[in-house]
């Protein structure tokens, strides 16, 4: 069983895998850090505020708690039940983000590889399998002039 498994680490997809989920992570980072410091700061100014985990509707405070109402991490700490929609609407700009960098990736990949597969020289196309077909048929009947098969599709 040992063995099957390192034959299946060692496959080149498997490796290749490996290496897309650690580039994935860390430029999953970058995305986080663009938009966490650079874009929500410019949204949260356009709409009235840099924070936008402030976003958020409060459903229950739990008892006994005397921090400001308006301070998330708090409430969050405290257990307070909150539906915090602007940590939402950050995800959701990380993920577009993340979705456009790579259909710009993919799509500068598939461009480039069609032009590698311009380059390739094309295949020497040959005698296809109905013309060797005749050839035999030809050859029988040249081999043995008794030969006379019913016409066929070939015929």
């Amino acid at each position: 069983m040992f063995k099957e498994f390192k034959k299946f680490i060692a496959k080149g997809n498997v490796m290749d895998l490996a290496v897309a989920v650690i580039i994935g992570a860390a430029f999953g980072a970058i995305v986080k850090s663009l938009t966490d410091e650079i874009i929500m700061p410019v949204v949260g100014a356009i709409f009235g505020g840099a924070d936008f985990s402030r976003y958020f509707i409060l459903l229950s405070v739990p008892e006994g708690y005397q921090g400001a109402m308006d301070d998330y991490a708090a409430l969050q700490e405290a257990g307070a039940a909150m539906i915090g929609y602007g940590s939402f609407i950050t995800a959701v700009i990380n993920f577009l983000i993340l979705a456009f960098i790579v259909f710009l990736l993919v799509r500068y990949a598939k461009k480039v590889m069609a032009e590698f597969e311009e380059e390739k020289p094309a295949a020497p196309s040959g005698p296809t399998e109905l013309d060797l077909l005749k050839e035999i048929r030809d050859e029988l009947r040249a081999a043995r002039p008794d030969y006379a098969p019913e016409k066929g599709p070939m015929g």
